[in-house]
């Protein structure tokens, strides 16, 4: 074999465990993506994508540097850094979802004098995509792209409710009921009677279950097979909005129900 069929080999070679160290570190960034755990240690990435805990801190080294990833020096876990979110961002903003519900979330801003979100699902978290923030001095300003548990506020309980009954056992089998606030719930019987009731009127509340002195009013968004896709909401501060909540719910699954439309739903097919 000559030298320049050798050094072509060696070229193909290395070209090869580049694109295998792309597709690791790829694989990586998408668990993140799917776990719905706000942080990841060493050792559960490794275990979860069968590598050795050299290669995962190698991988997060090298995503470190350029903002993918960010690391917590206490705990020594691991979440997704800014530069992740903002390709998250980039993407959202292009889907028709964020487009259809812009105008919605406008109106009930409007109407309802507080925040208007939307929030899509995650696996088994919930995040927001998008909001509209009214022009007031104390109010309700959400962190987009973090994921946060299905059971936990009024915009991820709008979406529980909605799901399929195996899906909604199956995440009540396999998740632990953390509470976020003392006022999360986190009695199997007791989400159970909860979902039940947001089915049957359509639309879901929260007084400080997510976050402490706020509270929320939140429907499901359908598509054509009546799989719920998001949810839209509005939220405010509990001193000013919990005795309004009632009165703005209308304006919620009104919107929810304009915008499922838009997703081919019909509600008497």
């Amino acid at each position: 074999m000559d030298g320049r069929s050798t050094t072509t080999l060696d070229v193909e070679e290395a070209s090869s465990r580049s694109i295998a160290a792309v597709e690791r570190a790829m694989d990586v960034l998408l668990l993140f993506g799917r776990s719905g755990r706000p942080d990841l240690g060493i050792t559960e990435i490794a275990t979860e994508l069968n590598l050795t805990k050299a290669a995962v801190h190698r991988i997060l080294t090298a995503l470190r540097t350029r903002r993918l990833i960010s690391a917590d020096p206490t705990t020594r876990r691991y979440a997704l850094g800014p530069a992740a979110v903002a390709l998250g961002r980039a993407y959202l903003a292009r889907t028709d979802l964020r487009l259809l519900a812009a105008p919605e979330l406008r109106g009930l801003a409007d109407e309802c004098g507080e925040t208007a979100t939307l929030s899509v699902r995650r696996g088994d978290a919930r995040l927001y995509v998008d909001q509209v923030v009214p022009a007031q001095e104390l109010r309700i300003e959400v962190i987009l792209g973090t994921p946060y548990p299905l059971h936990a506020g009024a915009s991820s309980k709008a979406m529980l409710a909605f799901l399929s009954d195996g899906e909604i056992d199956g995440y009540l089998a396999q998740r632990e009921l953390e509470a976020l606030t003392a006022k999360t719930i986190t009695q199997v019987d007791k989400l159970r009677r909860e979902l039940a009731a947001i089915r049957k009127r359509g639309y879901a509340m929260s007084v400080g279950e997510r976050q402490d002195g706020a509270v929320a009013v939140a429907a499901p968004v359908l598509d054509h097979d009546g799989v719920v896709i998001a949810s839209l909401s509005v939220a405010g501060p509990q001193t000013r909005f919990r005795t309004r909540l009632g009165d703005c719910a209308p304006a919620v699954v009104a919107a929810a129900t304009r915008l499922s439309a838009e997703f081919g739903y019909d509600p008497g097919a």
